[in-house]
């Protein structure tokens, strides 16, 4: 479980292929604190440490997952978000994440608001996840809140810590996320489809 609320940020060192598999070695300055078999999520993506290097870790990530997230885009020295599991206790600064990704969005507009931006995504709305008003979303593994919400866009507003602090300032027109649907929306949208 995870709460939404960025870490830290990673950069990819290596990506092996292994037979369906990718091997993804990450820079991170919290390497040091990982253990092997520890879930961290990237970009929103929980992956398993499956090796420690120094300041480097290595994930592996399945066939599943790369044909579901952005994973299999990801380029030597791109800067991906980091957050470690949730510890029992700690404050839920921003909403219950599970890690599995839903589907891929598009970034299909990038304003300035002269001290924050708007980010509008565009996703396929015949998967049956939702957004509503006001609600939440996770983007790359970043907990937001939903504004203007429509079948299948809905914009986020993005403080200045948050972009400075993640990598939503570099997603541009046409840049591609792991989306994360709210669990609880998920949950009513399959109650009502079995009815």
């Amino acid at each position: 479980m995870f709460t939404g609320i960025i870490e830290t940020l990673g950069i990819i060192k290596e990506i092996q292929k292994s037979d369906d598999n990718l091997q993804i070695k990450v820079w991170s300055e919290v390497t040091s604190e990982l253990k092997i078999d520890q879930s961290v999520a990237h970009n929103g993506i929980c992956l398993t440490v499956v090796a420690i290097d120094s300041n480097d870790y290595v994930v592996t990530a399945i066939h599943e997952t790369i044909v579901k997230t952005t994973i299999g885009t990801w380029k030597v020295s791109d800067i991906v978000n980091l957050e470690r599991a949730m510890k029992l206790g700690d404050r839920l600064d921003g909403h219950i994440v599970q890690g599995h990704v839903d589907q891929i969005g598009t970034c299909i507009a990038r304003e300035d608001q002269n001290g924050s931006w708007k980010f509008t995504f565009e996703y396929d709305a015949t998967l049956h996840n939702l957004t509503i008003e006001k609600g939440s979303i996770t983007i790359n593994g970043v907990s937001l809140t939903v504004v203007d919400s429509k079948i299948n866009t809905f914009s986020v507003a993005i403080i200045p810590y948050t972009f400075e602090h993640t990598n939503f300032k570099n997603i541009t027109i046409g840049s591609t996320v792991n989306l994360e649907f709210d669990v609880i929306g998920k949950y009513v949208t399959k109650l009502n489809s079995i009815r």
